[in-house]
């Protein structure tokens, strides 16, 4: 109890900053064990948002320093049209006065003699000159990336490559029909990072010998980029401004060190936020601990409370002594956080390195610790306000008659002042990290109907029990179910803070196996796991020839033409460009498109709307085509609208027939826009052939024969390409479980702490039963039993929450279908229920291990 006989009571009516801040230090030197648990719910949010906001500051000055050797040049020019002459000779009129060098970038097999490996890879074919004219092509030698382009075979091959066919400088390599010198590994690339490095590894070869290679077909993907440095004086982005009617009319993409700044620093911007809001959750999940811890320290207050009142102390004057207590809890709590979200940054780089195309260096944000410190202060803070108002209404009375309502009956208006103030800061803090209002709406909506939704499932639990009581049910069972609506109970604070940790954990588990299940292909035999491509015409009969010798099947041979798209309706790009309205994406008229053309539709196809015409009959009148559904919805089609395609130089009329819903998770030749027979035959053409190899030996025996007798035909092991897939997500999921393992922790210390404060509430009852005869076994009967009960209920109520946010998520942010494997869900529900339990029956042996005596002695100390 709080004494202090030598301040006058007219000092302490009035608000003496000075006594009330020493009655809070005095009042909290008995106290500072069941005080730490307040600081302990706060410090993993804490560090969670501190860890990564120093994070992206970092990123972001890094982004800003090396933002030209993300290019390497001031400017590039992009284009995977073939150059024709109006388009070169824009090409040419950019930069006079200044320096271009040019790249071709094309996908290709190439052969390693050492090893006789075969791999799918990007081909750079790149002019000699000074590029990167910006940062650095690293090489192992170094001097390689530059003497590679001063004559003679050679290449560089990235580090990944030699490793796998275990090669090294100074071998060869075989780029379509030319045998290249490895003049040395492949380290980093301007703007590269490594996770598109493990997709596309890259192959680098002089510009000259690119015509000799023989791999450059007809129809095949080529992409073609124009690096320049222009002169000092010149804006680039005032120079793309200029020419931008004419680069858009060309098909032309563009960047600038500006552009590839932001639209990177936006990029990784998104994903710092989207962290930032899973640390968030951490905090408000550890919010819970801090109301609850409050909540029940208020409880235990309430003698002393009543005594100050007694003595003369204001309600206010007792409400500010508490409140100085948990705003210096708070603070030391955001500071313990911010210092180990401070020690955390320092390992985030390697975590995130995969995804980066930047240097991250470490310093300490000093912005980011002051924002993490006065975020954690103000949650906490007002989440401890909603049970410190209680206090103001603490009667005096409570002294003589502890069995009476100790609060005031009437509505207190502060209170929704302050769920207000929480409501609000919630939805400013997710405007700031996702910033749109309906995002953020959509977040502080979806916290407070799983708030809510838990509390009333509590709420519901305690009327439930209590209406419809098991009146004949022994003696244990009637004593659990009795307390969880008894007064002093803990099932509201238990259902919310468990319910929440576990929707949380099964949001988490859910999407990583829905996300698993998109990229995942059938394995039955009838499925193809090797795809041909880029076979000419005249290559097709011995291609099939080869594949049927080798005793592999042909499950599918298919024509590719490739065309654009000139009108829809009679817009031209130039009219969907000025009218923004209409919106129709720009891309679609810049893409290339591959099609196909038949008479039926394959299996992994199903007709969505309209008639499908295999065979085109009156040749006079527009073609019936059929183009996926989804696509028309991004391409603002529908059926009956008309399509102009260029076909390599022929203006092809078009009209939709047919809308299709396409399987793309089959391995099969899908295609957006699919003609009748009868049209494209003649037009030119690339095959796509698709088989299966019964064992990786045969597919690299059959890859090496293919790329030596057809170099140009490009091969895909859909295995390797499962792996890489595999590898990809499984570094995605380690850095999202990192993230989530804040909040799961905070979670369980939130679980920790509400079950060891609720041993306090529960000592008194446990003495009494244990002095009017009951069992030790009885009494850890009936806190088990109650325990389970909590446990069971918030944990199933979350796993429900989950697989409503998991739906939310797949169908509105990842638009895929929500088919959801629930097989973890099980093992959750019962690890959550299990742990509940087992801690609330470590914190029941310290009561029911000792005398009663000693327990009421201790507890009245």
């Amino acid at each position: 109890m709080i004494q202090d006989t030598n301040i006058p009571l007219a000092e302490k009516r009035s608000l003496n900053l000075r006594w009330l801040l020493q009655m809070a230090w005095r009042d909290s030197r008995r106290n500072r064990g069941k005080l730490a648990l307040f600081i302990s719910s706060i410090v993993l949010g804490i560090a969670a948002l501190v860890a990564i906001n120093s994070f992206g500051a970092n990123l972001k000055t890094d982004i800003d320093k090396q933002a030209q050797s993300l290019i390497g040049a001031d400017l590039v020019i992009a284009s995977n049209k073939e150059m024709e002459p109006e388009m070169q000779q824009l090409v040419d009129s950019v930069a006079i006065g200044g320096d271009r060098t040019d790249e071709v970038r094309f996908a290709s097999m190439v052969y390693f003699p050492t090893s006789q490996g075969t791999r799918l890879v990007q081909v750079r074919a790149l002019e000699s000159g000074e590029f990167p004219y910006y940062g650095a092509i690293e090489t192992e030698p170094k001097s390689a990336s530059r003497t590679f382009r001063q004559g003679g075979r050679k290449a560089l091959v990235d580090h990944s490559l030699l490793l796998q066919f275990n090669a090294k400088p100074g071998d060869s390599v075989k780029v379509g029909d030319l045998t290249f010198q490895i003049a040395g590994t492949l380290k980093k690339i301007p703007g590269q990072t490594a996770i598109t490095a493990s997709i596309a590894p890259v192959v680098y070869i002089p510009y000259e010998y690119l015509d000799s290679t023989h791999l450059l077909q007809k129809g095949s993907r080529i992409s073609y980029y124009f690096y320049y440095k222009l002169p000092a004086k010149t804006d680039p982005d005032a120079l793309v401004k200029k020419l931008k009617p004419r680069l858009e009319d060309a098909g032309f993409g563009y960047d600038t060190v500006n552009s590839r700044k932001e639209s990177t620093g936006k990029a990784y911007a998104d994903l710092a936020h989207f962290l930032a809001l899973v640390g968030f959750v951490a905090l408000l999940l550890g919010c819970v601990g801090v109301a609850s811890a409050v909540h029940v320290y208020i409880r235990e207050k309430l003698a002393t409370i009543g005594v100050l009142r007694c003595l003369g102390m204001s309600g206010l004057q007792a409400f500010l002594i508490y409140l100085f207590q948990v705003v210096a809890m708070g603070l030391i709590g955001s500071v313990v956080g911010a210092v180990l979200g401070s020690l955390i940054q320092l390992y985030l780089p390697q975590l995130f390195q995969t995804f980066l195309p930047v240097e991250v260096t470490v310093s300490v944000s000093w912005l980011a610790i002051a924002e993490g410190i006065a975020i954690g202060l103000t949650i906490s803070v007002l989440f401890a306000l909603l049970p410190l108002l209680s206090v103001r209404n603490i009667s005096p009375l409570i002294t003589l008659r502890a069995s009476v309502e100790h609060l005031s009956s009437r509505k207190d208006p502060w209170r929704w002042g302050v769920y207000a103030l929480i409501l609000t800061f919630i939805f400013v803090f997710a405007y700031f990290q996702l910033g749109t209002w309906l995002q953020a709406l959509s977040f502080t909506g979806g916290v407070v109907v799983a708030f809510v939704v838990l509390a009333l499932l509590a709420r519901g639990m305690m009327w439930v029990v209590r209406r419809f009581f098991p009146v004949n049910w022994g003696y244990v069972w009637r004593q659990s179910l009795a307390n969880l609506y008894r007064p002093n109970n803990q099932t509201l604070l238990l259902t919310v803070s468990i319910g929440l940790g576990t929707a949380l954990i099964a949001t988490l588990f859910l999407m990583q196996r829905l996300l698993l299940s998109e990229v995942a292909i059938s394995g039955s035999e009838n499925q193809p796991n090797m795809v041909l491509f880029d076979i000419q015409s005249a290559q097709k009969g011995q291609v099939v020839n080869m594949v049927k010798a080798r005793g592999l099947p042909v499950l599918q041979l298919v024509p590719v033409v490739t065309m654009r798209l000139e009108e829809l309706n009679g817009l031209t790009a130039a009219d969907v460009r000025k009218d923004t309205t209409l919106g129709i994406p720009d891309w679609a008229f810049t893409r290339e498109y591959r099609v196909t053309y038949r008479d039926t539709l394959i299996n992994s196809e199903k007709t969505a709307a309209g008639t499908w015409t295999g065979t085109v009959t009156d040749p006079n009148a527009p073609v019936p085509i059929s183009i996926e559904e989804k696509y028309a919805e991004r391409l603002k089609a529908e059926l009956g609208d008309t399509l102009l395609f260029n076909v390599q130089g022929a203006m092809v009329p078009t009209v939709v027939r047919h809308l299709r819903e396409v399987d793309w998770n089959r391995v099969q030749s899908n295609f957006l826009v699919l003609f009748p027979k009868g049209v494209l035959e003649e037009a030119p053409q690339f095959h796509v052939l698709m088989t299966r190899t019964s064992s990786d030996e045969q597919s690299a025996r059959f890859q090496r024969a293919l790329v030596q007798r057809f170099p140009n035909i490009s091969s895909i092991d859909i295995g390797l390409i499962l792996e890489t897939l595999d590898d990809i997500l499984g570094k995605i999921s380690f850095v999202i479980r990192f993230m989530a393992l804040f909040s799961i922790t905070t979670g369980l210390l939130v679980l920790v702490g509400s079950v060891n404060l609720s041993k306090y509430q529960r000592v008194q009852e446990s003495v009494l039963l244990r002095t009017l005869g009951a069992s030790r076994r009885q009494i850890l009967s009936i806190n088990a039993f109650e325990y389970f009960l909590l446990g069971a209920l918030a944990a199933a109520t979350g796993i429900v929450l989950a697989a409503a946010a998991t739906w939310a998520l797949a169908v509105y942010s990842f638009e895929m279908d929500f088919v959801p494997d629930l097989s973890p869900l099980l093992p959750i529900f019962l690890g959550i229920t299990a742990l509940t339990v087992s801690i609330g029956m470590l914190n029941s042996r310290s009561i029911v291990s000792r005398p009663p005596l000693e327990v009421l002695r201790r507890e009245a100390a």
